[in-house]
């Protein structure tokens, strides 16, 4: 049974986002106040390797249960995941919270969700309605104005929703932009290669899924082990390796064709991608958790998370975006001389399935459609390579090459002392971890050590 319409399908998925949005960062946080500062980057590596896992499970999962079963299985199938994962928090999972929570930033989460969806708007829709479109440069201009009055009010918040000022700290800024660009350039890119596999090559959703999988099994992989290459060159060398990494296989998808084999081309690709993103996931992720204070580790991964989400979203947008205007400007200029009707090739032109459905009974599309296709993904594949590279430039020109050992030290002895909220309040003790001065705060006098480490 199809699904009644995508909106549907959009709704449900953003249901899906919103409890997403409550899981992810408080695993992070959880991670940074159970283990100390000298653990805490295998145990993030660790954490990164379970995305891989997931990344792998997940297409093969929904490949196989829409080919077996109604478009509704693949929300269902979460359930009993969900239920065990109940069951298994409120007995295993310990409490931590910050002790002073602040008010919810209502104004800020409002403000924030108009600019971006607005931002995003445009982007998707302007290779079909056009740049210059009225509506299009209208909703660029309210996104800025929006953004603009977003940071505005979180500058002048008490309580904001993202605290701007844990950006004066370079080894944040340069992480978080880390992150944001190797997702930005992932995300984009994994939506071209789906359609690639699917409507060039010709593969079912589940055979789509298996060959996704050697990104995901690298990241599972190398994720786990990237604390040991960070102790070897440091978290600003891993980092710049990884990306570079990334951005290379990233690169090389220019050089892709329908003709192009899996195996050993695009296997190799795929998995020298994974590495990059192992490579520069677990130890950004880690430079970001520790330029903050331990009692602002909920809000550390929550930023750590929405980066990534935004980067996410935007990569979508964006080389979504290029790649649709190249990929409708050529398919729209053959079938203008055709006899296809107009509302067919405008429906052909936005969508490479109906493209390719078209093809079979339109003499002389199908190579039109697989060249329009390959010259868009090039066209992707090269600015998301090239975001990716910016962020490199970012990344050796302000991430410190090793964590501060004065926080390392402050972070083990509020562990060692049984006062995790003590550790690590900022280089100059006030709690903002921006570091301008003095010492990491004492540990209570006639305090014992805990026994065991963490």
């Amino acid at each position: 049974m199809p699904a009644p319409a995508p909106n549907t399908l959009i709704a449900t998925r953003a249901c899906m986002g919103i409890g997403s949005a409550f899981i992810m960062p408080a695993t992070l946080s959880i991670i940074t106040n159970v283990f100390p500062a000298r653990e805490r980057g295998k145990a993030i590596g660790v954490w990164a390797g379970t995305a891989g896992i997931g990344a792998a499970i997940g297409p093969l999962t929904g490949g196989f249960l829409l080919e077996h079963f109604y478009w509704g299985s693949i929300f269902l199938v979460n359930i009993p995941i969900v239920i065990f994962g109940l069951l298994a928090g409120v007995l295993l999972i310990p409490t931590s919270k910050d002790p002073s929570v602040p008010k919810l930033d209502l104004v800020g989460a409002a403000l924030s969700i108009v600019g971006l969806s607005t931002l995003v708007y445009a982007i998707i829709q302007a290779p079909s309605r056009g740049w210059t479109d009225p509506l299009i440069l209208t909703a660029f201009g309210v996104s800025g104005v929006v953004l603009a009055a977003f940071l505005l009010w979180e500058w002048r918040s008490s309580h904001p929703m993202l605290e701007l000022r844990f950006f004066r700290n370079p080894r944040f800024s340069a992480a978080s932009l880390a992150i944001m660009s190797v997702f930005l350039a992932l995300f984009g890119l994994t939506l071209i290669f789906t359609q690639y596999f699917q409507f060039i090559l010709g593969f079912s959703p589940l055979a789509t899924g298996v060959r996704l999988l050697p990104m995901a099994a690298a990241m599972m992989i190398v994720a786990p082990l990237s604390a040991k290459v960070v102790e070897r060159l440091g978290a600003k060398r891993t980092i710049a390796m990884g990306m570079l990494t990334a951005a290379a296989a990233a690169g090389s998808f220019a050089f892709a064709d329908a003709s192009t084999a899996y195996f050993p081309d695009i296997f190799l690709r795929f998995s020298f991608m994974g590495c990059g993103m192992a490579l520069t996931m677990a130890p950004a992720t880690d430079s970001v958790m520790g330029s903050l204070p331990l009692a602002k580790a909920g809000v550390g991964s929550a930023m750590n998370d929405t980066t990534r989400q935004v980067g996410g979203a935007l990569g979508i947008a964006i080389l979504g975006s290029v790649f649709a205007s190249i990929f409708g400007a050529k398919v729209g200029d053959f079938l203008v001389h055709t006899s296809v009707p107009h509302q067919q090739a405008e429906l052909a032109r936005h969508s490479v399935g109906i493209a390719i459905q078209l093809a079979r009974r339109v003499p002389g599309l199908e190579p039109v459609a697989n060249t329009a296709f390959s010259d868009g993904m090039h066209a992707a594949a090269i600015l998301g390579a090239g975001v990716t590279l910016i962020g490199v430039m970012a990344v050796l020109r302000w991430l410190p090459a090793r964590a501060r050992d004065e926080d390392v030290m402050a972070q083990d002895a509020a562990y060692a002392y049984g006062a995790p909220v003590l550790a690590a309040a900022g280089a100059d003790g006030d709690g903002d971890g921006t570091g301008d001065g003095g010492g990491a705060r004492p540990v209570p006098s006639g305090a014992r050590p805990r026994q065991g480490g963490a």
